[in-house]
């Protein structure tokens, strides 16, 4: 396994570089969050242990800042900060686990090795294609035989996640958990008018209906007629 440590106490960083090389694992530090920041986006890290104080860029900044240029190596955050809203904010920041200081070593192989066990999450596409439809969810662009077609931010997130079940009944609890976050039927008409928005965009004008009403189950899309 191979660790990347970004931690500016330098006896902890080294304390930990030893002792994980003494276990059978590589381990780099890094001292401060801009220099662990380069290290990490370099790659080829298993596991990051993330200091949340750290000079020139705080540990909390470096794990949102990979998070959002799509990184998904495991990270351990360290703290001496371990109030229950001090953690939150660590794992809502994209942490994985969280460990407060003082901490037992035995604890945190265990919890990197835990981290490392951890399968993969699976790569989310950034288009989608049902025959002439195209959605791009990265510059939130939706064409149909070339056309452009402008759809409200509800629209869009409606229409990807049919899209991304192309081909299989999407029930309206299923639209309401992933679209809407609801995790109740609030009894409306909701889902039946932006179905209805969305059919007349990218259906209205266009031979082949994609966008499909299945009794009693649900919606799909689907390229085929009814």
């Amino acid at each position: 396994m191979r660790v990347l440590v970004i931690e500016d106490d330098r006896e902890t960083a080294h304390f930990l570089q030893r002792s994980l090389r003494e276990s059978g694992h590589t381990a780099d530090v890094a001292g401060d969050g801009e220099a662990g920041l380069l290290m990490a986006r370099e790659g080829g890290y298993d596991v990051l242990i993330v200091d949340r104080m750290l000079p020139r860029r705080d540990g909390l900044s470096v794990v949102q800042t990979l998070r959002a240029e799509g990184a998904r190596t495991p990270v351990l955050i360290l703290s001496a900060l371990g109030e229950v809203d001090d953690r939150v904010r660590g794992l809502r920041a994209g942490g994985d686990d969280y460990l407060t200081k003082p901490y037992a070593y035995t604890e945190l192989l265990a919890r990197i090795e835990a981290l490392a066990r951890r399968p993969a999450p699976e790569e989310q596409a950034t288009r989608y294609s049902v025959g002439d439809l195209s959605l791009d969810r990265l510059s939130h662009k939706v064409t149909r035989a070339g056309e452009p077609i402008l759809l409200q931010p509800r629209e869009f997130r409606l229409l990807e996640y049919l899209m991304k079940h192309a081909g299989q009944v999407v029930t309206r609890t299923m639209l309401l958990e992933n679209v809407w976050d609801y995790h109740f039927d609030p009894q409306t008409n909701v889902i039946d008018v932006h179905i209805s928005r969305l059919r007349s965009k990218i259906d209205k004008n266009f031979a082949k209906p994609l966008l499909h009403t299945v009794r009693g189950a649900g919606y799909m899309i689907r390229d085929g007629a009814d």
